[in-house]
């Protein structure tokens, strides 16, 4: 049976973590899975991919977008959407996660259900965005066989509930690896607490890791047995695709300076945003939903204080559970087979 870090004894950090330790932690945020573990032929080739959906509330997110910013550690990437997110401030969709080539079908499938559930769309009203991100899976893999379709998408979104997240090798982390070892889905969460102004407000992320050689995980940080030669051959350098998910009143530019920090929890597990790895970090705040339609001309939004303290630890959650969400997404990986018999182990966190 898989474990969290936290529950192998694990701390990481000082700030407290939520009640699943997980990306739903954050009040309305729903996290579901499609997962393809399959054979396509006799000869080797095999299903080992699949699709995650994050939702950042149950309701209709093009008629209540959310605000929403991303930042690109490194852009060896091909996601879909971050232009617009980055020039309007928000999020109206799903955000999808699944492997490269399965881009183009996640995308196709998320609009079916945006189209199903907005008949105003393209018609009566504009267009819709739809981030989707994806990582490398073809050591596992056969990507070239686009085993991915539209309805993968849909049944992931369907699928979303405000349950603790499946971590691992599940959805768009089937076929993922981290620092050689088998990777994937991870999540974790950070409580902000000002006591005496009785202020609580909570970060949660989720990582789909892909990246990293065996000899760049810093295992001595967390008194762990160094990786050995059981990690796998990686051809390319890996991505990672962090969501961020909090319930702090913020402004786009505000939760881009929060979304940042995530790199600080990438670089303390041994990444050095490598030359061919795709590095991004997608982060939406639920303390403001924002109605497409409105007679009005001016909207009232409330935000932090730039100079408050809870910015510092925002930043801190922010890091913290970066860092602890990509452990776990070892941790609670198992070892996995894939195409033409290519075997992945997952990473013993046994001290």
């Amino acid at each position: 049976m898989t474990q969290k870090v936290r529950e192998l004894g694990m701390v990481i950090g000082t700030l407290p973590v939520g009640k699943k330790n997980c990306i739903t932690d954050v009040q309305g945020v729903q996290v579901g899975h499609v997962t393809l573990d399959e054979k396509l032929d006799d000869v080797g080739a095999y299903a080992c991919t699949g699709v995650t959906a994050i939702l950042p509330h149950g309701g209709n997110l093009f008629q209540q977008k959310v605000t929403g910013a991303s930042y690109v550690l490194n852009g060896f990437g091909k996601t879909t959407g971050l232009v617009q997110v980055n020039e309007l401030g928000v999020i109206e969709a799903p955000i999808m996660l699944t492997n490269t080539f399965g881009v183009p079908a996640v995308t196709q499938g998320t609009l079916q259900y945006m189209l199903n559930s907005n008949q105003d769309i393209g018609l009566s009203t504009g267009t819709i965005n739809l981030v989707v991100g994806e990582c490398n899976d073809s050591y596992l893999n056969s990507i070239r066989a686009c085993p991915i379709t539209p309805e993968h998408a849909l049944q992931a979104v369907r699928n979303a509930s405000e349950n603790t997240a499946k971590e691992g090798a599940v959805g768009a982390g089937k076929g993922m690896i981290c620092f050689g070892y088998k990777g994937g889905i991870g999540s974790a969460s950070r409580i902000v607490t000002l006591e005496q102004d009785k202020i609580s407000y909570t970060v949660g992320i989720i990582v789909l890791s892909n990246f990293g050689h065996s000899s760049e995980f810093i295992a001595e940080r967390y008194n762990l047995p160094n990786p050995n030669s059981n990690a796998a051959f990686s051809p390319t350098d890996g991505s990672i695709i962090i969501v961020l998910a909090t319930d702090a009143p913020l402004s786009s530019r505000q939760l881009t300076r929060v979304i940042k920090r995530c790199g600080i929890g990438l670089g303390r597990t041994g990444s050095h945003f490598s030359h061919g790895s795709g590095d991004i970090v997608i982060g939406f705040t639920t303390a403001h939903h924002i109605a497409h339609h409105s007679s009005q001309h001016l909207e009232t939004r409330i935000q932090l204080r730039e100079d408050h303290p809870l910015m510092n630890h925002l930043f801190t959650a922010a890091a913290e559970a970066t860092e602890e969400a990509i452990l776990n997404s070892l941790s609670q990986a198992q070892t996995t087979t894939g195409r033409d018999g290519h075997v992945v182990e997952a990473y013993s966190f046994k001290k």
